[in-house]
C-alpha cells in the first residue's frame, strides 16, 4: 500500500530560460505522519519527447541515426557523435505525430502503422522529460527523402543489420539509453531472428 506524500514548494526560481528552463526548487516532502524533509534541487525542463525504432523483419535491419550531441562530448564522448533511434521534442505535437515527423526528417522514411510501447522518464533525478517510445516496420518503398534532418541538423542515416546493432551495444558503439531500450525490446520479441 502506498503512503501519501505531502509536498510543499518553498521556492521555485528560474535560473535560465535560454533554450530550455532550469529551475532551482526548494521544497519539503512529508511521508505519512513523519516530519517534512527539506530538499534543494535543480530541475531541467526540456519538454517531453518521442522516439521511434524503425525495423525491417525481412531484411533483418534497423534504421538509426548518428549525430553530434554536445552533452556527450562534454562528458567524455571523444567526437561527440551518438548513434540513436530517431527522436525529437514534442513541441505542440502529440507523441505519435512527433515520432512520425522525426522519422521522416531524420531517416527519410514515412512509415505506416506504429506501435506505442512505453512512456518513460529517462533521467528523473533532475529532468522533467517523459519520452514516448514507438516501433514501426519500414520498407524501401516508404522512403520519402534521404533524411538527414532539417535546418541546423547534420544527421547521418544508418541502416544496420539488427544483429550488428545488438553487438554495437556490447562494444559501446551504441550508448544512447532510449535506443538500447528499443533494441533490447525488439530482441526480446524474437521477430528479428
Amino acid at each position: 500500500m502506498s503512503v501519501s506524500l505531502k509536498i510543499n514548494v518553498i521556492k521555485d526560481k528560474i535560473l535560465s530560460d535560454n533554450y530550455f528552463i532550469l529551475r532551482n526548487i526548494t521544497y519539503e516532502v512529508a511521508t505519512g505522519d513523519e516530519p517534512p524533509i527539506r530538499h534543494i534541487r535543480e530541475v531541467y525542463d526540456r519538454g517531453n519527447g518521442a522516439t521511434m525504432l524503425l525495423y525491417n523483419r525481412e531484411k533483418k535491419t534497423v534504421v538509426l541515426t548518428r549525430q553530434f550531441r554536445i552533452a556527450t562530448w562534454v562528458n567524455g564522448n571523444e567526437d561527440g557523435r551518438l548513434i540513436e533511434a530517431c527522436a525529437g521534442l514534442l513541441d505542440d505535437d502529440e507523441p505519435e505525430v512527433c515520432a512520425r515527423k522525426e522519422a521522416i526528417e531524420e531517416t527519410g522514411f514515412e512509415v505506416g502503422e506504429v506501435e506505442k510501447v512505453y512512456e518513460l522518464y529517462m533521467s528523473p533525478g533532475g529532468m522533467t522529460e517523459l519520452i514516448s517510445f514507438y516501433f514501426a516496420e519500414y520498407d524501401d518503398s516508404q522512403r520519402a527523402n534521404p533524411g538527414g534532418g532539417v535546418e541546423d541538423e547534420d544527421i547521418e542515416v544508418l541502416e544496420i543489420p539488427f544483429a550488428q546493432a545488438m553487438e554495437m551495444i556490447k562494444t559501446g558503439e551504441i550508448r544512447d539509453g532510449k535506443t538500447v531500450i528499443l533494441l533490447q525490446l525488439l530482441a526480446m520479441r524474437n521477430i528479428m531472428s
